[in-house]
């Protein structure tokens, strides 16, 4: 009999707890611990997006690392503070941040950042991405996507590819949810990663986000939601197991 590397370990489990109808429960508990890489354009936007999803992973166990594209440093704030920042939020999470050394407001799509993004994303070998959806009023969120999508391309669509949205209509537009993940009771954990970014205005940014999350709430059936699409021909679906049975 074949040994079965861990993507068709999970694949495997995810489809027979799904098939077989299993306790939601039961299911995530069963499951292969996963690596998980949230990928954002500046320190602050993974918490915003997903910080409840990451919140729900790392209490199962799951290893998750936020990846930034550059370290949010944009004057009068330093580059030291914002990494602080982005530190404290991960350790609210229990998440681990990476930096991939771009510059905020400037980055750069080309061969070569292509390469050197694919091998430092790559070299975490994710089971699961999350990205940030590319229609999108900022020019490094887009770039960041354009990065994101390329390395999953190259590595044969290796890992399940997922967009999240940040402050919906005022940065992320033409958003159209596949999944919805119920973070009404990591709401408080998110709350306090994104405050953890004390230099960006969050009494502002997160009433937007959390705006955002009732509505998807409502939507997907409870009270905070945060709300994702699944890139098609990804080799498996292991967020339907954070879903409602």
């Amino acid at each position: 009999m074949k040994n079965l590397t861990r993507r068709e370990m999970l694949a495997t489990a995810t489809a027979t707890a799904i098939a077989l109808g299993a306790p939601q429960a039961e299911a995530q508990s069963n499951q292969p611990k996963l690596k998980i890489v949230v990928c954002g354009g500046h320190p602050g936007d993974p918490e915003y997006g997903c910080g409840g999803t990451v919140a729900r992973l790392t209490s199962l166990g799951h290893e998750v690392v936020l990846l930034y594209l550059n370290n949010g440093g944009w004057p009068p704030t330093s580059p030291t503070e914002r990494i602080a920042e982005a530190k404290k939020a991960c350790e609210i999470l229990k998440a681990r941040p990476l930096y991939a050394d771009q510059e905020n407001g400037h980055a750069i799509v080309d061969n070569a950042h292509y390469e050197s993004y694919a091998k430092l994303l790559n070299a975490e070998k994710p089971d699961l991405v999350f990205t940030q959806w590319p229609i999108d009023n900022h020019r490094d969120h887009r770039a960041l996507t354009m990065l994101t999508y390329d390395a999953w391309k190259n590595s044969n669509q290796s890992f399940a590819l997922y967009y999240y949205e940040v402050s919906n209509g005022e940065d992320t537009l033409q958003f159209s949810p596949t999944h919805y993940i119920d973070i009404t009771d990591q709401e408080a954990m998110k709350r306090a990663a994104c405050y953890a970014h004390a230099s960006q205005t969050p009494d502002r940014y997160y009433k937007l986000q959390d705006d955002v999350a009732a509505f998807r709430g409502i939507e997907g059936g409870y009270k905070r939601a945060e709300a994702f699409i699944l890139q098609l021909r990804s080799p498996n679906d292991p967020l339907r197991l954070l879903m409602r049975p």
